[in-house]
């Protein structure tokens, strides 16, 4: 075990998806794995493996936010040995070309975070995902006639907070969507040599002020799951 995670040794997949919401999580094990097996409830952040096409994944929850991925994704790298880590998550648009439900493909992520910088104050270090995944995430999605786009994203520190104008400013530069944990999930893909990759649904735009619903948001987006579940397959 742990100190966040209570699975043992061995029942945790060397490849995972993860999910925010661990509600999300259970429904991803529910309706696409095979035999799902509980492996953690510590705090709610419910964590499963099972088989997806006769290969061994496991996913879990993270929470919200940068702190709260870095805990989670620390612990399954060097604890349990995962090797490829997706998040699939939420994101809101800031760029008028992307609409509700459209599948965001994170190249890189841009931070308000200073997590990063506290390892390295002399660098701006570039939070980018794994091109492997990013590939055949992208190919898989096109293949399936899913909406995607690919690109730079915003971790936000903050969900609210004054920078409206300033965020909007990132979507006229070409960034994607803002959401809240990827830079996190990129920087220690880097520092611990493992893949990783972040796919997102829009849930809501901040440019028409669009949104989805919390259960929807837990439930329905099951391109994400799938895209993700096929890029971990070996």
């Amino acid at each position: 075990m742990s100190i966040h995670i209570e699975a043992k040794q061995g029942e945790i997949a060397d490849k995972i998806l993860l999910p925010g919401d661990p509600l999300r999580a259970k429904f991803i094990a529910e309706n696409f794995l095979e035999n799902p097996v509980l492996f953690n409830q510590v705090r709610g952040m419910l964590g499963f493996t099972g088989t997806y096409k006769g290969e061994r994944i496991s996913v879990m929850g993270t929470g919200m936010g940068i702190p709260s991925i870095s805990i989670y994704a620390t612990e399954l790298i060097k604890d349990y040995g995962v090797k490829k880590l997706i998040r699939v998550g939420t994101a809101g648009a800031i760029s008028p070309n992307i609409h509700i439900r459209d599948l965001v493909l994170a190249q890189a992520a841009t931070t308000t975070s200073n997590i990063i910088k506290n390892d390295w104050p002399q660098y701006d270090f570039a939070q980018i995902s794994d091109f492997d995944l990013l590939h055949k995430a992208y190919n898989i999605a096109k293949d399936h006639g899913v909406t995607t786009h690919v690109g730079n994203i915003l971790s936000a520190d903050l969900f609210y907070n004054d920078m409206g104008e300033s965020t909007m400013k990132l979507g006229e530069m070409g960034v994607l969507a803002v959401e809240m944990e990827a830079a996190a999930l990129f920087y220690l893909g880097a520092k611990y040599n493992v893949q990783t990759l972040g796919i997102m649904t829009i849930s809501d735009s901040l440019v028409t002020g669009e949104q989805t619903s919390a259960e929807e948001r837990q439930t329905t987006f099951k391109d994400m799951m799938f895209v993700g579940l096929e890029t971990l397959l070996a």
